[in-house]
């Protein structure tokens, strides 16, 4: 997989194009205010729960790595952590962060097929969190869609959750397989082995999550700490511009946001991401505060992220990843 260096640059320009709409939209008398106001602690707060999300997100793979039976340093994890920034950044609904991860695996020594499996495992693990919360979310601030009743959104919320659970048990069970012959049959040739690969694989990460409960299930409170550390920076940036709101309603719709981000079609949620936040705090502080959060929220949360991924990925991969070759195999010579 190369990425090329026009997309960077394409993208860097999208970036910056929204990052001053959104100051173009949001920019108001509060918004020099809240500039003014920002403390340098809170940034210092900011940094501090990026790197317990990063560790534990880091601890979770390497628990599913070993789950699969295979051992991945914790160095080797933050590579892997810090790749799929990089890469979801650069692709369409983020799908180049899972290739991304699935690379650096291999280079740790993981067979592409574990990798794979490893991969979609830390996935469903964190979008399972997200729908865990979903109802108590809803519960506690129907006001996050207003025009349903809490009683509603709480049912659509555990509705979801629901049809997750039994969608991961079906997937379990040996109906799955019959289903998928009689379905894979009905298609185009064209799409029969794409779709067989994605039930594979979907069948494998279920699976590795049933093999040891104990360990996934400690994988999964890792997934939890490290997705609410996360979250925990935008509650930070808007203390530090003086903003006094509710830390648990501002969490519960980062948890809101960031479950939908995992379907946005565009490259790292860009544009999606500024939008939803923007629309789901502008009544909860000054809009020119929420609009400093939003890009607060995207350079810390996706931004420089990437850009250490970016660095790993010369480093591990060459340059050659940024341009036309394909990247060298380990050891292998012009």
């Amino acid at each position: 997989m190369n990425v090329s260096r026009w997309r960077i640059a394409a993208l860097t320009a999208v970036i910056a194009g929204i990052s001053l709409a959104v100051l173009y939209y949001t920019f108001d008398a509060s918004t020099l205010t809240a500039l003014a106001r920002f403390h340098p602690v809170s940034l210092l707060g900011v940094l501090l729960v990026i790197a317990v999300g990063m560790y534990f997100d880091a601890a979770r793979l390497i628990r599913l790595c070993a789950v699969a039976g295979h051992r991945v340093s914790l160095s080797a994890a933050m590579r892997v952590v810090f790749g799929n920034y990089f890469l979801a950044l650069l692709t369409p609904g983020a799908s180049g962060g899972a290739m991304i991860q699935v690379l650096f695996l291999k280079r740790a020594g993981i067979p592409t097929g574990v990798a794979t499996v490893v991969v979609l495992a830390r996935t469903i693990l964190s979008i399972f969190f997200l729908l865990v919360c979903l109802p108590f979310v809803f519960y506690f601030d129907p006001q996050i869609l207003p025009w349903f009743d809490r009683q509603g959104i709480v049912r659509i919320a555990l509705f979801l959750l629901g049809l997750a659970i039994v969608g991961m048990l079906l997937l379990r069970s040996r109906i799955s397989d019959r289903l998928a012959v009689v379905t894979l049959k009905r298609l185009p040739i064209r799409w029969r082995f794409r779709l067989m690969k994605v039930y594979r694989d979907m069948r494998g990460a279920l699976g590795l999550i049933a093999a040891s409960p104990l360990q996934v299930m400690r994988a999964f409170l890792e997934s939890a700490l490290s997705l609410l550390a996360l979250y925990a920076m935008v509650p930070l940036l808007f203390a530090g511009m003086g903003a006094s709101l509710d830390w648990l309603q501002v969490m519960g719709r980062m948890i809101f946001i960031n479950l939908l981000l995992y379907f946005a079609p565009t490259p790292g949620g860009a544009g999606v991401a500024e939008g939803l936040f923007i629309n789901s705090y502008r009544g909860m502080a000054p809009l020119g505060t929420v609009g400093v959060a939003a890009l607060g929220w995207r350079l810390f949360a996706e931004y420089l992220p990437a850009c250490v991924g970016g660095y790993f990925t010369v480093k591990v991969f060459g340059r050659s990843f940024l341009g036309k070759e394909k990247p060298r195999p380990e050891g292998e010579t012009k």
